[in-house]
């Protein structure tokens, strides 16, 4: 089961017999992997670890993933998402999306007197380290991203003199003719189709450029992409769960199109499925949708002839929460341990790895 993940009350089948012909959902055809990643798993968690170690308000530069639902539990809770630090009151605690800051919003959140804990996505990290490198060695880097997406401005700004961010063949051929070498990076949650073209057409007015020896596309958008390719055409319709400012999310709706499926439908929860769906209905969730959300999207669709669980690959990634966060969690464990008269060298170790994010956000009602 991919991180995240809890096992769904609906029966699952693996029959594959035709599609139905009475009106309603006959089957749902259940992407695997889906939903959270390793790198939303440890953001959300390390968030709900400051909701519980810090009094009221706690922030967060920019929405902590990009997911609706996730942002207004926090919020619910407490947190305050900014745009900006300047908006943080000095001394408070904050934290730090999993899209990765510029350095500047760094050094600002450490300068601002509070507790500082930066939850960005290790992926998004070796990104922020290419460009540092490549830059470092006199390259210029055409950056595939989305414009104004927080990842891809994080990177931008690491490097801003050297860095050109491109989205499409006809910005690759706008590019100047540079003198220097050249290396070519990606936003990580970017769909194959995104970074196929972008790269043959950068790879043609570049042909010595460099090239990182693994892919910058983050393991898991490609295996959710994967999982919906090989449902979707077997499906009449396509849901995709998630919000519309989720990238991975938009690419899996893009890609369930292209891939033929006539009725593909986004949504942020159930509420929001058409009330007309009938036959075989594919299921996914971006890597910032809970999977509570998938289970109340299975619920309302109410299959007569249940789940299929289409798996394509096993997750088993773990990213831990950042160090100093964990110090503090060991040091209020052991605090509480003493307090409680307990033996604190001889206590159980923290072990977050075991706990699921989606099981943390229920338990923070």
């Amino acid at each position: 089961m991919e991180a995240g993940a809890r096992p769904l009350s609906t029966p699952q089948i693996t029959a594959t017999g035709d599609r139905g012909s009475e009106p309603g959902v006959d089957r749902v055809l259940l992407a695997a992997p889906r939903g959270f990643c390793a790198g939303v798993e440890m953001a959300i968690k390390a968030l709900a670890w400051m909701v519980r170690a810090f009094e009221s308000p706690v922030y967060c530069y920019h929405e902590i993933v990009h997911n609706q639902r996730v942002v207004e539990r926090f919020e619910a809770l407490g947190v305050v998402f900014v745009d900006s630090i300047e908006e943080v009151p000095l001394g408070s605690p904050i934290m730090l999306s999993a899209h990765g800051s510029a350095p500047d919003v760094v050094a600002a959140a450490q300068n601002n007197g509070g507790y500082v804990v930066d939850a960005v996505c290790p992926l998004v990290t070796k990104v922020h380290h290419e460009v540092k490198v490549r830059a470092g060695k006199g390259y210029q880097i055409v950056y595939v991203g989305h414009e104004g997406h927080e990842e891809a401005v994080g990177t931008m700004a690491v490097a801003p003199d050297s860095i050109h961010r491109v989205e499409s063949v006809a910005e690759v051929r706008e590019l100047p003719s540079f003198e220097e070498p050249v290396a070519l990076l990606a936003q990580t949650t970017l769909s194959h189709r995104d970074w196929a073209d972008v790269l043959d057409a950068t790879k043609t007015r570049f042909p010595d450029m460099w090239v990182p020896g693994r892919s910058d596309l983050c393991f898991a958008t490609t295996n959710r992409q994967s999982a919906l390719l090989e449902i979707a055409p077997r499906c009449d319709a396509v849901v995709v769960i998630g919000s519309a400012n989720s990238s991975n999310t938009r690419a899996l709706e893009s890609l369930a199109r292209h891939a033929g499926c006539s009725r593909v439908y986004r949504v942020n929860g159930a509420e929001e499925l058409p009330d007309d769906l009938s036959g075989v209905v594919g299921v996914t969730a971006g890597a910032s949708a809970p999977e509570e959300l998938v289970e109340a999207v299975i619920a309302r669709l109410a299959p007569r002839r249940g789940v299929e669980e289409v798996r394509v690959t096993e997750e088993d990634e773990y990213f831990p929460p950042p160090r100093n966060l964990r110090d503090l969690i060991n040091a209020v464990d052991a605090a509480g341990t003493f307090l409680l008269g307990g033996p604190v060298q001889a206590r159980p170790p923290v072990n977050d790895r075991s706990i699921h994010a989606s099981d943390v956000l229920a338990s923070l009602d």
